[in-house]
């Protein structure tokens, strides 16, 4: 499996991958400068794990490079690491299928944090291969399940764990993913019923 940085500067390309590496050392990141090298790049490369993407490419235009590895690759998780507005960018992005955004004004520490969110829960979810039971869940996902319970927003929840916002939403959409709901409200629910919650 292999990780693929698409961005335009030699230099921050140089930068994710070893992020990349202090997450999990010895896996194979490809970079590539252009979105329309990006397809023959994974056949002769090998099949995708995570796709990290720059907004602002030489060939695409706001959106357009996150629609196109979407419609190409829907399977394959999709981090964008932009120096484009969050404000402006990231619902869209999430809308259209990214699994996280990351500023590269970020904190390095907070950007590291993300990118293991997304690496290590994918190789959770990979390994999951029964249905959801406490047991199957990781730790920091039963901790979710009971801030859920007491109603903690987003920003409450990155608070107390003492990580970025983003990856709270990583983490939430694996764990939505591992329960096969879409909402937080649905969570609870499918906590609720399986006894999670009660004493």
């Amino acid at each position: 499996m292999t990780v693929y940085v698409i961005d335009d500067h030699p230099l921050m390309r140089d930068a994710i991958t070893m992020m990349i590496h202090r997450v999990k050392p010895g896996l194979k990141v490809v970079s590539v400068h252009k979105l329309n090298v990006l397809e023959s790049t994974v056949e002769r490369q090998g099949e995708a794990e995570l796709f990290c993407l720059d907004l602002q490419l030489p060939d695409t235009l706001g959106m357009s490079g996150v629609h196109a590895i979407k419609a190409k690759f829907p399977n394959v998780p999709l981090v964008i690491v932009t120096s484009s507005d969050a404000n402006e960018y990231e619902r869209a992005c999430l809308d259209a299928g990214a699994d996280l955004y990351i500023e590269k004004s970020q904190n390095p520490n907070q950007v590291i944090d993300a990118l293991r969110s997304v690496l290590i829960g994918e190789q959770e979810a990979q390994q999951a291969d029964t249905p959801a039971t406490p047991t199957k869940l990781s730790k920091r996902q039963k901790q979710l399940i009971l801030m859920l319970d007491q109603g903690l927003s987003n920003r409450d929840i990155a608070e107390k764990l003492s990580i970025s916002e983003h990856t709270v939403k990583v983490h939430f959409w694996r764990l939505f993913q591992r329960l096969g709901v879409n909402s937080r409200t649905q969570a609870l629910h499918f906590a609720r019923t399986n006894g999670w919650l009660g004493t």
